[in-house]
């Protein structure tokens, strides 16, 4: 089955986004814009996972969550991959709790490793971000990026972490198999 493990965006947070992203959206039909039911962040593409790994994934990820704290996240900016120029992916990134959304990609990475389904991309750098459109040939949106990268999206608070697979066809369709709280207090020296 192929699964990814991911946080969710609260309504206002899509609501918000979906507003942005509304006027761009007419001018062309060279993107395949994604539905606001597929957004969600990725913090570790697993692809396919085996049955075993599957049972020996969800106690590792529930470690992996208790070892880190709620995030303070917003949506901001946009950019494309591989660039704006000739992009396939055109995202939205994220400001906020950087660093510690990075450490818990890292930790989700680790329990998959740990557990048998490593991730195809585990070598690569985690680039946070939501997708919002794919191009099926390289396409220049210069213009897009551009009048997203004011874009500050509302903050909120991603306090679970969620193991989802993936159904594709004409259109990818989730189903949550696990959903795990961060739930690591706050270092006390750090309030002070």
């Amino acid at each position: 089955m192929r699964l990814f493990v991911a946080l969710a965006l609260p309504t206002a947070v899509l609501d918000d986004l979906d507003a942005a992203c509304a006027p761009f959206r007419p001018l062309r039909d060279d993107l395949r814009w994604t539905s606001r039911e597929a957004w969600h962040i990725t913090l570790a593409f697993l692809g396919e996972v085996t049955d075993l790994s599957l049972t020996r994934l969800m106690p590792r990820l529930e470690r992996a969550a208790r070892r880190h704290q709620p995030l303070c996240l917003s949506l901001s900016g946009s950019g494309a991959f591989p660039s704006a120029a000739r992009a396939n992916v055109l995202w939205s990134g994220l400001s906020g709790d950087s660093r510690e959304l990075g450490d818990l990609a890292a930790s989700v990475t680790a329990a998959a490793r740990r557990a048998g389904a490593a991730p195809p991309d585990s070598g690569r750098r985690y680039r946070p971000h939501l997708t919002l459109a794919r191009c099926r040939a390289p396409a220049d949106v210069r213009s897009i990026v551009a009048g997203l990268e004011g874009y500050q999206g509302p903050d909120w608070t991603a306090e679970e972490i969620y193991l989802i697979r993936s159904k594709l066809g004409g259109h990818p369709r989730y189903e949550t198999l696990g959903t795990w709280k961060l739930q690591a207090h706050a270092d006390v020296s750090r309030l002070a």
